[in-house]
């Protein structure tokens, strides 16, 4: 089923017009403690669950699953997530599993939902210590994206979203990649540019999406930046101080662009665009040659890598990305050498 994206700062009246199409028996809203405060007036149905990636466990979804019974959510009910991406995945499984499928909306409310949680049709939680590996895939029925709820963001958010944004503009379009390094985060935020970057990123996502709703192939692409992205992550949680999923995400994409330079000539001038604007917008991770043994062993242990392999999309140009690439140990040192040379670290 594919999702109906909705782009606009009238939040409610687009809720509206959803349940009034619907003939849902209730509508349900689920938001983590920190978003419902927002709320003016609360919904009659609202469930609180917890904040932070920490708390998307099989607890905390049981509870969801408890309340909805109580509540008396059937089938013909509407489901609506409000809040970042762990609301979004862990109230699109819920949904999705509760009387084997309830319908639901996500409204993301962070730049970074926006653009990568809330679309694209993945739910879950975290178990076992490892990061969504209980899940299903489930599309919202719409997703309603706007810029009403950022000009609270903390700007580590702000930035963590944007690193995905500029992910996609890597995936499809050269101009769109070299506007966005002109991107100041100083100035405030202009809401109708800002909806229409999101318009147009969403949309790159969705594309693939659609193509391969399941992973088989070619949704790998949406992997750009995050084999080595997420080893930085996990390194970081290892030594007791996390980073926003955006500032690794946006030290694998300068990473896995000198890879692609390596690999498939990809233009040296965009890997040295990249790293600048990455060097000088996302503060710099201290790591040093040490550590690459960790973020190899890491590598190794991605979910999209294979047989121990380290596996990668690359891009041979803007736009022009080629999954499932095969790395070295050595090409990966050297490309992490690479990028503390640009970051100067």
């Amino acid at each position: 089923m594919a999702q109906n994206l909705i782009f606009t700062n009238d939040v409610m009246a687009a809720i509206g017009q959803i349940e009034a199409r619907g003939g849902h028996n209730i509508t349900v809203w689920i938001a983590d403690v920190n978003t419902a405060r927002l709320l003016s007036t609360p919904p009659r149905h609202l469930i609180t669950i917890p904040d932070g990636d920490e708390n998307k466990t099989l607890e905390t979804v049981t509870r969801v699953w408890d309340e909805m019974e109580r509540m008396g959510v059937t089938r013909h009910s509407l489901v609506i997530n409000l809040g970042g991406g762990m609301v979004t995945d862990l109230g699109g499984f819920a949904a999705a599993t509760f009387k084997r499928g309830v319908r639901f909306v996500n409204v993301p409310t962070t730049l970074l939902g926006a653009v990568d949680a809330a679309v694209g049709g993945k739910t879950g939680i975290n178990f076992g210590g490892l990061k969504n590996e209980i899940g299903a895939f489930a599309p919202a029925s719409d997703v309603i994206t706007s810029t009403c709820f950022f000009d609270t963001l903390p700007m580590p958010e702000v930035k963590s979203g944007f690193a995905e944004v500029l992910k996609h503009a890597m995936l499809s379009d050269r101009n769109e990649f070299l506007h966005l390094l002109d991107h100041d985060f100083t100035v405030p935020i202009d809401h109708d540019e800002l909806l229409e970057r999101l318009r147009h990123s969403v949309q790159v996502k969705e594309d693939i999406v659609a193509r391969d709703p399941n992973e088989q192939g070619e949704r790998k692409a949406l992997n750009l930046g995050h084999t080595v992205g997420h080893a930085f992550e996990s390194l970081a949680m290892k030594r007791g101080k996390p980073v926003p999923h955006g500032y690794a995400v946006a030290w694998g994409l300068v990473t896995e662009a000198v890879l692609s330079h390596i690999k498939l000539k990809f233009p040296s001038d965009d890997v040295h665009r990249l790293g600048y604007f990455v060097r000088d917008n996302y503060r710099d991770f201290p790591f040093t040659c040490d550590d690459y043994d960790d973020l190899l062993e890491l590598m190794r242990h991605d979910k999209k890598s294979r047989d121990g392999e380290i596996t990668c999309t690359l891009l041979a140009a803007i736009g022009d990305y080629r999954i499932d690439q095969t790395v070295t140990a050595d090409d990966v040192t050297a490309a992490l050498d690479i990028l503390r040379d640009l970051l100067g670290v």
